[in-house]
């Protein structure tokens, strides 16, 4: 530790020679002048190292003991800086670069969210750009604690929010909150009714009373199984019937047979790139976009627009809040073509897949599909009629209480 300070101060080396020059050495101890590295050339003569600042008083106690000085090189920072004196582009660079460490690091450069599943990363830092947290903003105003209480209260989401600082950077840990399970609604009176036409497979009736078996036939709102139990008598006793009524539960899967279709035109507009495009500039710092094309408007009606931004970021993978943007302006005109009817044909049955495995649900499953397509008017439809087998009660409840 001792040896940065002494850098810092700076040090020389002086050779003393003179008739007693350890008169000069006790001088130099009690005025409390610091030396070390003594050398002895000759009974005459020796060498030493002591602070830049004392040089002057070892000079005026080298008199005092009729020896002679000769000043030796300097060492140290202050050495270091004067190399410099006339370098102004140097220090004013210096300068500018240890001005900017000290402000920059209070200001905040980057946000960080972490902790987060299913609340997006924006929706967590618009909500902490309104309480003051943004890049750019000056780090030892903010009030972290209720800027985190308070994005808290303001996302139902969340149900704890911390934000801290680390010199630049700010890190916002979230917890989502755990939703409770859903409850089974026990009351009330309800059946099982098909939601589908289609030949029964199984019954799983859980509570309720199974109407239908294996091998029959359903339509769409048949009552599949009834939340009205029949409680009958003894036997050959004259005890009329009960009737219990319960909320109906379980499933009943069946094959089933649905249709569907879909349409595309056989002749379609596209854009056409003419090649005339224009480039736009912009730079963001600190969250404020500054446009070196002015107001200058454009000059086309149907163009796209494509945008490359550019980060600056650290070695270490951190991202500044300075960066630049080009804007490319690519015009296009409408062309009319006719539509590949094998590529559309495809495209239409993978959509018509998709929603039927969304009717069918992730438990049903899609057994064989017959497609078929035609071309009329100007429009080509696709036709699937698929073979499925899929659970198809729902729950509806009844006024019988």
């Amino acid at each position: 530790m001792q040896g940065w300070v002494n850098y810092a101060r700076g040090w020389v080396f002086l050779t003393v020679c003179g008739p007693f020059p350890e008169r000069f050495i006790n001088l130099c101890a009690q005025q409390k002048v610091t030396f070390w590295g003594v050398e002895w050339l000759d009974g005459q003569t020796l060498r030493l190292t002591l602070l830049r600042r004392d040089r002057k008083k070892a000079e005026e106690l080298a008199a005092r003991a009729g020896c002679t000085v000769e000043l030796g090189d300097s060492a140290g920072l202050p050495a270091f800086l004067v190399r410099f004196r006339r370098r102004y582009a140097f220090l004013i660079g210096l300068t500018a670069s240890v001005l900017c460490v000290c402000l920059l690091s209070n200001f905040v450069l980057s946000i960080e969210v972490t902790g987060n599943e299913q609340v997006p990363d924006a929706v967590i830092l618009s909500q902490v750009r309104r309480l003051g947290l943004h890049t750019g903003v000056y780090g030892p105003k903010l009030d972290t604690k209720q800027i985190a209480l308070d994005t808290q209260l303001a996302l139902e989401e969340l149900s704890w929010v911390s934000v801290n600082l680390y010199g630049t950077r700010a890190q916002v840990v979230v917890r989502e909150r755990v939703e409770p399970p859903e409850l089974l609604e026990k009351e009330g009176v309800s059946d099982i009714v098909s939601e589908a036409g289609g030949l029964i497979l199984r019954v799983d009736a859980v509570e309720g009373q199974a109407k239908v078996k294996v091998g029959d036939m359903v339509m769409p709102g048949d009552i599949l199984i009834s939340g009205t139990v029949t409680m009958e008598g003894p036997q050959y006793s004259d005890v009329p019937p009960r009737y219990l009524h319960v909320r109906a539960a379980g499933s009943v899967w069946a094959r089933t047979w649905r249709t569907l279709s879909a349409v595309i035109p056989v002749e379609t507009t596209v854009k056409e790139y003419t090649g005339a495009d224009k480039n736009r500039w912009s730079v963001t710092i600190f969250g404020r976009r500054i446009n070196f094309y002015g107001n200058s408007s454009i000059l086309w009606e149907d163009y796209d627009k494509i945008s490359k931004t550019h980060c600056a970021v650290l070695p270490g993978g951190q991202r500044l809040p300075f960066s630049f943007t080009r804007e490319t302006l690519k015009r296009w005109t409408p062309v009319r073509v006719q539509v590949n009817p094998t590529a559309a044909q495809e495209l239409l049955e993978a959509q018509l897949k998709r929603r039927l495995e969304q009717l069918v649900g992730e438990d049903g499953r899609v057994v064989t599909v017959d497609w078929s397509a035609r071309i009329s008017g100007g429009m080509l439809t696709v036709t699937g009629v698929a073979e499925c087998e899929e659970q198809i009660g729902r729950a509806q409840k009844t006024g019988t209480e």
